[in-house]
């Protein structure tokens, strides 16, 4: 059975982009959310096995998220997504729970690795 991912991102283009490239490679993207709320929110009802994180969103963060979900279920499997530039971020993330990070503009191996890596 093929792996569940949420994907949470902001931005609509980046959410098809990433699910694109997951389903390509065999995950099952059974949900989206496009801020930390959201995210929480889904989380909850689909139970997924990964969730990809933005980090800079509205509402709540992704660090904020990541939080709560980490509340939720410590054995939660979160990848953060970033854009250059969001080092510090990505530190705490990982410090928070996070099991790996990819860096936006994403390439498709790199998104392939830290999913193959992290379940």
């Amino acid at each position: 059975m093929s792996k569940t991912v949420l994907i949470v991102d902001d931005t609509a283009f980046m959410r098809k982009m990433l699910g694109d490239m997951l389903k390509k490679n065999g995950y099952d993207v059974i949900g989206e959310a496009a801020n930390g709320v959201e995210a929480i929110e889904k989380y909850q009802e689909l139970t997924p096995d990964v969730v990809t994180m933005d980090i800079t969103m509205p509402e709540k963060n992704g660090l904020e998220a990541l939080a709560d979900i980490m509340a939720i279920n410590p054995n939660a499997i979160v990848i953060m997504c970033s854009a250059m530039g969001q080092q510090t971020m990505v530190q705490q993330a990982l410090e928070a729970g996070a099991k790996d990070f990819i860096i936006k503009p994403f390439k498709p191996d790199r998104v392939v690795e830290a999913f193959s890596k992290s379940i």
